[in-house]
């Protein structure tokens, strides 16, 4: 599991549009987003170069992975 810090998700609108995005691309992707703390994990076969794109395109920008 990969964990992104994306500093402006701040309400559930937003770990929608993040959740769609990553689903868009891998249907079977497991993405838990803490809007309090601001990170989003995922686990999927995509890179995390790939989540972070997705994320990049749902409109937020998104911090290198934080280590697990």
């Amino acid at each position: 599991m990969s964990n992104f810090s994306v500093p402006e998700m701040s309400c559930g609108h937003c770990t929608a549009a993040i959740e769609k995005a990553i689903k868009a691309i891998d249907p079977t992707a497991t993405v838990s987003c803490d809007v309090g703390a601001r990170t989003v994990a995922v686990e999927s076969f995509l890179s995390d170069r790939a989540v972070s794109e997705a994320i990049r395109d749902a409109g937020y920008d998104v911090a290198a992975p934080a280590a697990t």
